[in-house]
């Protein structure tokens, strides 16, 4: 399947996806294959203990934004009818390999979940990990998950929460103990030489997701073990985010309109 017209912010990051990705799997990669692909966040947090998608036998399972699809993987395994797509062909290039080493096959969509080729209602399950609703415009992608879920489909993503953008200093290397971004503007966070991040303040959140449908379940609020270490992270993150909740998880479900 091929993509639909790119914004400006998604043809940058499927451009600078692209050129990153070798690097990206060389260095995390092993943290995804230890975590046996079913953890949340860079500290990656077993699905066993948050139970977050749940069982997923016989569901209709999207992965927005699946990299080298390493969770679609794992829930392929568990019995899903999986679809992974990613806005980088190089990414996906990464996800066949780890499939054909896996022994498994199912779809592999290149296209920005901003607007996809994939038909309305097809799926049970919408989620990702630091996927698409990081790297895309939520006012583009949380209408295009919408219109991707059947009634009573679960939509499940995690993501930096804006505390930790709200201290973070633009080029800075960590995150400070400071506010030094105005909450009111959060939306499109650049950076030179690195993808474009989004996020939004928790109210307007909550406004597009009932706008598009969604109610939500929960908001889990990730905080790492005492002894978690991470291939994203050092210490001094470590130390940050076992103060301040460092990721989240949105968990909605999708309301008949």
């Amino acid at each position: 399947m091929t993509d639909q017209p790119l914004t400006p912010q998604a043809r940058r990051n499927r451009e600078l996806w692209d050129r990153q990705s070798a690097e990206y799997q060389q260095t995390h990669g092993p943290q995804l294959e230890a975590s046996g692909g079913t953890a949340w966040g860079v500290w990656q947090l077993p699905e066993s203990s948050l139970n977050v998608i749940g069982d997923v036998r016989g569901l209709d399972v999207l992965e927005f934004g699946c990299g080298a699809a390493q969770w679609s993987i794992a829930l392929h395994a568990q019995g899903a009818r999986v679809t992974g797509l990613d806005n980088s062909a190089v990414q996906l290039e990464h996800a066949r390999v780890l499939m054909r080493t896996a022994g498994v096959e199912f779809p592999l969509v290149h296209a920005s979940a901003e607007a996809t080729p994939l038909l309305d209602q097809s799926f049970d399950i919408v989620f990702c990990d630091h996927g698409a609703m990081t790297f895309g415009d939520p006012y583009l992608t949380v209408p295009e998950a919408s219109r991707l879920l059947r009634p009573g489909g679960l939509l499940a993503f995690s993501m930096n929460t804006p505390i930790l953008d709200l201290t973070w200093e633009p080029q800075a290397d960590h995150p400070g103990d400071r506010l030094v971004r105005d909450y009111w503007d959060l939306h499109v966070i650049e950076q030179p030489g690195e993808p474009v991040d989004f996020q939004l303040p928790y109210g307007e959140w909550i406004r597009i997701f009932n706008e598009n449908g969604f109610i939500v379940e929960s908001l889990l609020e990730l905080r790492p073990p005492a002894d978690a270490t991470s291939s994203y992270r050092d210490p001094a993150d470590h130390e940050w985010a076992r103060r301040w909740p460092m990721e989240h998880i949105w968990r909605l479900r999708r309301q008949p309109r």
